[in-house]
């Protein structure tokens, strides 16, 4: 009992410091990456465009001059000051505030889906490097174990039990070996330069994988989809149109003006009256009414087609994400029963080698047998890894479809 809890403690201890040290990663490639920064000042673009639309018309100012000076009673008008404002209808104003901030949720929605993205493909290629390390790693130890046999079989042929023929088959596959070694040496560099480039760190930059990973006892099963980002890009989308078309049915609404005229009149000089030469002062109240609206109602149609387009929209991505989400839960499950079946493989074939060790001993040892066994016990180790790293790519899928930040 004692023994079954320091397991449980152990397997505990080794997911935690595998799970702190992918977030590690995933941390410096949010802060780091310059498409999430990129994507952070459109959020910031989107706010301040709510400053922008926080204001009224320009205010017109005018001034002219009469060459040829109309006379009145009082005097010739010699020029003209004129300054008009236009105000939009009660409420066009905070309507559009609304629609540009419903413009700063659908950004703010496009960069947590950026982030989430970033976060699953640095841990898709946190657990290829990982899986291509125990790969090379399991390479060297049959390599190593191919010496060992291919000093048996000379010590078998300087006492005529076996032939240098079989010694050259054991150089061989130990060759065959070393050169998939190299070629995944080569894939892991590939992958290191992707890995750094997400992190926008130096291609050399060492990257430090866990030594070894352990499919934890239990996994979530969470299905839902209802919070996830790219469902909830659709719903903001959905806002900003009724919130446009609020700003549509404003922006139809009467526009009121206010102004002022200054007339500058001469005096009269043939005769004196009253008022003579007196300026003149006109206040100016103006409507602007969109008699001929069809603009407007064509606007109210368009956002109506494009809520029934959203809606279907949403309803097929919905769709979407409950395929990936199956499809990553199912591949994962597979990954731990390969895992089981390959595990007790494992267990078969090192029997199998203690048997051919001690047909050693009695000097009836058949390298045939030696390579198959060797050749079984690689495979099975293989996809021991393959198994391991599988589940853990979509466990990340899961945790991305499921998780809510």
């Amino acid at each position: 009992m004692k023994k079954l809890i320091l397991i449980i403690f152990i397997l505990a201890g080794t997911g935690f410091i595998h799970a702190q040290q992918l977030q590690t990663y995933q941390n410096q490639a949010l802060d780091n990456n310059p498409q999430i920064q990129s994507l952070q000042q459109n959020v910031a673009i989107a706010e301040e465009r709510i400053n922008e639309v926080n204001s009224i018309p320009d205010t017109e100012f005018g001034a002219g001059y009469f060459i040829s000076e109309p006379e009145t009673r009082t005097g010739a008008q010699k020029m003209r000051v004129s300054v008009r404002q236009m105000i939009p209808w009660f409420g066009t104003i905070q309507s559009r505030m609304d629609y540009a901030g419903s413009m700063v949720d659908i950004e703010e929605v496009d960069l947590e889906i950026a982030q989430r993205q970033l976060k699953l493909e640095v841990s898709q290629l946190y657990f290829d490097i990982y899986e291509i390390e125990e790969k090379i790693e399991v390479l060297q130890q049959n390599i190593d174990l191919l010496e060992v046999y291919r000093t048996m079989a000379l010590n078998s042929v300087e006492v005529g039990k076996a032939s240098a023929v079989e010694v050259l088959r054991l150089k061989m596959r130990q060759n065959d070996l070393l050169e998939k070694k190299e070629n995944f040496q080569l894939q892991k560099e590939a992958k290191q330069t992707q890995f750094n480039n997400l992190l926008n760190v130096d291609d050399n930059t060492q990257i430090n994988v866990q030594d070894t990973l352990v499919i934890p006892l239990k996994e979530s099963e969470n299905m839902n989809l209802t919070l996830h980002p790219e469902l909830q890009l659709y719903d903001r989308f959905a806002e900003s149109i009724e919130n446009s078309e609020l700003v549509n049915k404003q922006e139809a609404a009467p526009k009121l003006g206010f102004g002022l005229d200054y007339i500058g009149v001469q005096e009269r000089t043939d005769m004196n009256i009253p008022d003579n030469g007196k300026d003149i002062i006109m206040p100016m109240l103006s409507v602007s009414v969109p008699i001929f609206n069809k603009k407007y109602r064509s606007v109210s149609r368009q956002n109506e087609l494009r809520q029934d387009q959203i809606s279907s929209d949403r309803t097929s991505a919905l769709n979407e994400l409950e395929s990936r989400l199956r499809s990553a839960l199912n591949e994962r499950a597979s990954s731990r029963i390969k895992f089981e079946v390959q595990t007790d493989n494992l267990s078969q074939a090192r029997d199998a080698e203690e048997l051919l060790l001690k047909q050693y001993e009695t000097g009836t040892i058949d390298f045939d047998d030696v390579l198959d066994i060797q050749e079984i016990q690689l495979q099975v180790q293989m996809n021991l890894v393959e198994a391991v790293s599988t589940w853990f790519k979509k466990d990340a899928i899961v945790e991305y479809l499921t998780v809510n930040n």
